[in-house]
């Protein structure tokens, strides 16, 4: 009866500690239609949280996609932090940490003309460097 006791109640101390907390991820959704050489607005991540960053091109003949886990640190110097994939043609890992404004994170399109860049030390943006209209969306998961 005493090892019973004892065996109950390491069993429900095990099971307390590993309750776990599930939340309701916070997701952004952006569209873009940018004309050539034309930059979005400044989109603002969650800070201090990893960030899923996925875009696309829907534009006909250039469509692709592209993602990075993305970090705005807050500490004393205030930078974008991301490691993931470039889109097709050529896909490549991209990563870096920096606050300087327009530095390459992540191509969207096939041709890698459509690319998401630093805006500012908290900031993103999309950045169209064809020589065209091109359209797509953008979406933040933290």
């Amino acid at each position: 009866m005493l090892v019973a006791t004892a065996v109950a109640i390491i069993t429900c101390l095990a099971v307390a500690n590993a309750t776990q907390t599930i939340t309701t991820p916070n997701a952004a959704f952006i569209s873009y239609s940018l004309a050539a050489g034309k930059d979005s607005a400044a989109i603002t991540p969650a800070t201090d949280k990893s960030v899923q960053v996925m875009g696309c091109c829907t534009t006909a003949g250039d469509t692709g996609v592209g993602q990075v886990s993305l970090l705005d640190s807050s500490t004393s110097i205030h930078f974008i932090e991301w490691v993931g994939l470039e889109s097709p043609q050529t896909s490549t890992i991209t990563n870096g940490d920096t606050a300087v404004a327009g530095t390459h994170i992540v191509y969207i399109d096939f041709f890698h003309n459509v690319d998401i860049q630093v805006a500012s030390n908290d900031t993103i943006r999309i950045h169209n460097g064809s020589t065209s209209v091109r359209a797509g969306n953008v979406t933040l998961i933290w």
